[in-house]
């Protein structure tokens, strides 16, 4: 947990914001969020434009923040399209990538004027008879696979033979295909690609990419014109879980595509990005109060607040998504001392419901509270009702030199009838 972090924390305390009735809580450092987006901005050219993945934390006051900061945004169901809108998002701000599109949603896509990612032949079909009966301010193209492999976490990879996601390059027949439509087609002016996010190592995303943009020039030349204008890029910059550390970071990601697809740098193409995880991951946290501790076979356990209602990746997929843990006192000072190895588990009715298990930390006790660092994307702000418990209240905090930290209410803690009146 970084020094900002911490004074964070042990502000939260002091204002009230947790104690032994709110023993749950998660925080936004926005200054740190603001620094890394002008981090991403100074990587890459004036000519690309970057969206926010809403995906990564749809919370109206997350969405509010980057537009602030002069992102664009990314959304890919009909739910975050209108968190994005209700925003302030103008349509030709947004970009919608949903892989199960129904005929409603596009319909809404297309009239609004909204940026559109085509997955499959059946959806451009679609796209096709909705665009010979009206026009579209839409900036339209297809989302490609480029087949180059997956990365360490299948899950989160995107561009394997079999991803379910986008148009399978290498298919037989597609390739081909793919340039027809787009010559017979002078409306599709766009091409997309994600190769994954966390596990992907940056010469496997820069690979997928460098396909796309060899297809792209292949449209071109067919057409003899500039017929693809614009490559997005998608997001997926891994986020670096073991430190404080910042790794890699946009410019390593930039300096690497600068290298082997040039075009993108050079201005023969508009770009765009759509980064998520690495915008809030590491500017978030979780805090939870530990209420009991016990030892059962000889290992010693503390029971928190923070299970997989809020930590479902970890909890489930634990080898993947191990977070950091940071233990602190009642006043939020850094524990130190005697270390034992402990487990931490989670408030849910099932044995499983751990965030941390064997892990070497200072001894926890009851009334001490435990951080999950690294959790400001895909954690607190998509809460899963496993047994019926509320979701945490989360704060904005504007932390300044010399002045005390500023909190902002980005949530309530939910109440009882709030999360039953969600459940039905």
């Amino acid at each position: 947990m970084s020094h900002r972090q911490q004074q964070i924390l042990q502000a939260a305390i002091r204002a009230g914001y947790l104690d032994r009735s709110r023993p749950l809580a998660a925080f936004v450092d926005t200054a740190a969020v603001a620094a890394t987006v002008s981090s991403l901005q100074r990587a890459f050219p004036e000519h690309f434009a970057h969206a926010f993945a809403a995906k990564a934390n749809p919370m109206s006051r997350a969405l509010a923040l980057v537009k602030v900061l002069g992102m664009a945004c990314e959304v890919a169901s009909s739910g975050e399209l209108e968190q994005a809108l209700r925003t302030g998002f103008e349509p030709e701000k947004i970009v919608y990538d949903e892989p199960a599109k129904t005929q409603d949603v596009l319909e809404k896509v297309l009239g609004l004027g909204v940026g559109l990612n085509i997955d499959n032949f059946q959806e451009f079909e679609r796209v096709r008879a909705w665009l010979g009966l009206r026009r579209s301010r839409s900036r339209i193209g297809f989302r490609v696979n480029p087949q180059v492999g997956a990365g360490k976490i299948s899950a989160m990879s995107t561009a394997t033979a079999t991803s379910k996601f986008g148009f399978a390059l290498e298919d037989t027949g597609n390739r081909t295909a793919i340039i027809q439509a787009y010559r017979n087609h002078p409306w599709l002016t766009a091409l997309h690609t994600h190769v994954g996010s966390q596990g992907c190592g940056l010469e496997l995303m820069s690979a997928g990419i460098r396909k796309v943009v060899d297809l792209a020039e292949a449209i071109n030349a067919g057409a003899g014109r500039r017929q693809v204008e614009l490559i997005d890029i998608g997001g997926g910059l891994p986020v670096n879980f073991e430190s404080d550390e910042v790794r890699p970071t946009f410019s390593e990601y930039a300096e690497v595509l600068a290298k082997s697809v040039p075009e993108l740098f050079d201005g023969s193409y508009l770009g765009k990005t759509e980064f998520g995880r690495s915008i809030f991951a590491k500017n978030g946290f979780i805090v939870s109060r530990i209420e009991y501790t016990k030892t059962s076979g000889g290992r010693r356990i503390a029971t928190s607040h923070a299970g997989a209602q809020i930590a479902t990746r970890t909890v489930f997929m634990p080898d993947h998504w191990k977070l950091r843990m940071s233990v602190y006192d009642a006043t939020g000072q850094a524990k130190s001392g005697s270390e034992a190895i402990q487990d931490i588990a989670g408030p849910l009715c099932f044995a499983g419901d751990m965030i941390a298990t064997g892990r070497m930390l200072p001894l926890i006790e009851p009334g001490d509270y435990v951080v999950l660092n690294d959790t400001g994307a895909y954690y607190f702000s998509n809460p899963f009702y496993y047994n019926a418990l509320c979701a945490p209240a989360v704060y904005g905090a504007e932390l300044r030199a010399e002045d005390p930290v500023k909190f902002s209410v980005w949530r309530n803690q939910q109440t009882v009838d709030e999360m039953l009146a969600v459940i039905g």
